[in-house]
């Protein structure tokens, strides 16, 4: 089907953005952090999935084909359709992600929206075996993500800017006071 679309960025709006490519614009749904790097009238090359059902086809695009494998494994999971594949894939980077699943950190996924528990414990059950051993720096930034994130909270930050923050905060900073302070330096620069 539709692996990968090159072109200028027709538009990019909240949740997807349209590149034109060959006379066509295509609807693309991509994470946040995707999007922020897209801008129009720039030219953008994502590698995509296009979800096929009975009534829509829908087109979801990632910068890395890392992402793009990432995202196709959460599909494996029955439960998981794309958007909340997506949705996952908006809470961290693709390691954390790892890692977190490896570990069998089923809460760490339920801070996606629409993602309960019994759903994560899914997700880390049929995928623990199939994402691979996690870096161990992947391993202690997760532990400190999470402390991190109740205490953006705490300040009165909104679970998403949290995450975002975090999402952006290199894997290197390990502790959570050393994540929180990074943190703080990325929402305290917006």
């Amino acid at each position: 089907m539709i692996g990968r679309v090159e072109g200028e960025i027709a538009a990019a709006r909240p949740g997807f953005v349209i590149i034109s490519a060959g006379g066509v614009g295509y609807k693309i749904a991509a994470t946040r952090e995707t999007l922020t790097k897209l801008k129009e009238g720039a030219h953008a090359a994502l590698w995509t999935h296009l979800a096929v059902r009975e009534d829509i086809l829908d087109l979801y695009g990632f910068g890395t084909e890392e992402e793009l494998h990432f995202f196709q494994l959460l599909l494996t999971v029955s439960g998981i359709g794309p958007k909340s594949a997506l949705a996952i894939l908006d809470i961290a980077h693709v390691e954390t992600l790892r890692s977190a699943i490896s570990g069998g950190n089923a809460s760490y996924l339920t801070k996606v929206s629409g993602i309960g528990r019994k759903t994560a414990e899914k997700i880390v059950l049929e995928l623990r075996d199939k994402v691979g051993a996690s870096a161990e720096g992947s391993e202690r930034a997760l532990s400190g993500d999470e402390e991190a994130l109740e205490a953006l909270r705490a300040l009165g930050y909104s679970h998403g800017e949290a995450r975002d923050a975090l999402r952006k905060v290199s894997n290197d900073i390990e502790g959570a006071s050393a994540r929180l302070r990074e943190a703080l330096k990325i929402v305290g620069g917006k």
